[in-house]
């Protein structure tokens, strides 16, 4: 399973660099919910920004009853189906994978990896708005989870791309280096952390980053940013040159 997050956290960053036509806001939707047919809510996030209550009502509890039949209880469906969710973005299929998590998440809302997953589907949106909404609410749920902390603090360095704003630079880096001690292993979050520190100009810690997630899993080096390093600072290591 934890390929499958590295995967999801891969996508997070694939996704927000090439954004998909923004998404309606969830608080208009909520406050006109005729306005959306089912099969277009069944692809928006929490479907469109319906409570948990409003979104039993919409799909039936006939058929919700169907769903979690199979299963000891409605939480074990729950996880059955965020599951199933990250196997369909590491397909590349977010449509398919939104209503998994849509699922998940009505069929148990304090599951935190239903909102993990429909923040890395929002990060296709022009702006990381949606997504960091999304994220923070299943980080309430498991405030110490290490992927969720990295896509969080992602989302957060990609608004500071765009807006320049310190504070989400600032926050973005706090959880990343959050995301990082609680798992040594998370490559994304390490090579992360490495661009907020190149935003903050401290290059040699930028390297002893990307060295971390080099040693954890080469696929998550963005060579991009080793490119940016080089020409501040040559690699102390000389791993890259």
């Amino acid at each position: 399973m934890k390929s499958t997050f590295v995967l999801a956290a891969t996508a997070l960053l694939l996704w927000s660099a090439a954004p998909a036509q923004a998404q309606r806001k969830g608080k208009a939707a909520a406050s006109a919910p005729t306005e959306m047919t089912v099969a277009a809510r069944r692809l928006q996030p929490l479907f469109g920004g319906l409570t948990p209550a409003q979104a039993e009502q919409l799909l039936g509890a006939p058929y919700l009853t169907s769903l979690a039949g199979s299963f000891a209880s409605r939480t074990e469906a729950s996880r059955f189906f965020s599951t199933k969710g990250y196997e369909y973005l590491s397909e590349s299929q977010p449509d398919t994978a939104a209503y998994r998590f849509n699922l998940a998440w009505v069929l148990d809302p304090k599951n935190p990896d239903a909102y993990r997953g429909l923040g890395i589907v929002a990060s296709r949106n022009p702006t990381p708005d949606e997504a960091i909404s999304l994220l923070t609410q299943g980080m309430a749920l498991a405030p110490t989870n290490s992927y969720l902390l990295s896509d969080l603090g992602t989302s957060y360095l990609i608004r500071y791309e765009q807006g320049k704003k310190k504070k989400d630079l600032t926050t973005g880096i706090e959880l990343l280096e959050k995301a990082t001690t609680q798992d040594g292993t998370n490559a994304v979050a390490w090579q992360q952390l490495g661009r907020g520190y190149y935003y903050q100009e401290k290059y040699e810690q930028a390297w002893g980053t990307i060295h971390k997630a080099q040693s954890t899993d080469m696929s998550a080096i963005d060579f991009s940013l080793v490119s940016d390093l080089l020409a501040r600072l040559p690699d102390p290591q000389g791993k890259f040159k």
